[in-house]
């Protein structure tokens, strides 16, 4: 089974040694996405909402670069520092995702890789070509 790197340009993981996802076969593991911006640096500092949105459009861009898309997701993980913003990503989940919607774990954690990261997103995807949903 092949397995390929997902990269994107430019990269702001590449110094902290990981890679933002693997594409094996036709599923892709995309490492979590936070509200980091092109130059590495966390954006939205204390604004939930600029967070989340960056950290969803960071996860489109390397669905994307993956062959892949937010609609093939089928699981992910979301990581919030605190579950005072659980209703808020219930509603960014129908905003970002369409029935059928993935399975879904949601955790509050103590700290993400920053103090002032609020949220993180990982996710398990199946590639474009090979996505048929049942209807």
């Amino acid at each position: 089974m092949k397995i390929s790197q997902i990269k994107i340009t430019p990269d702001p993981y590449q110094p902290f040694r990981l890679a933002q996802g693997y594409r094996v076969g036709n599923l892709l593991f995309i490492s979590g996405q936070t509200a980091i911006n092109d130059d590495g640096q966390l954006i939205g500092i204390g604004d939930f909402d600029k967070q989340a949105a960056k950290a969803f459009e960071n996860l489109e861009k390397v669905l994307t670069a993956g062959g892949s898309s937010l609609k093939n997701v089928v699981k992910v993980t979301i990581m919030l520092k605190s579950m005072s913003n659980f209703d808020k990503i219930v509603a960014l989940r129908g905003k970002y995702f369409k029935a059928p919607y993935p399975a879904d774990t949601i955790l509050e954690v103590s700290s993400l890789f920053s103090p002032d990261a609020l949220i993180e997103i990982e996710a398990v995807a199946v590639a474009d070509e090979a996505a048929e949903w049942e209807k």
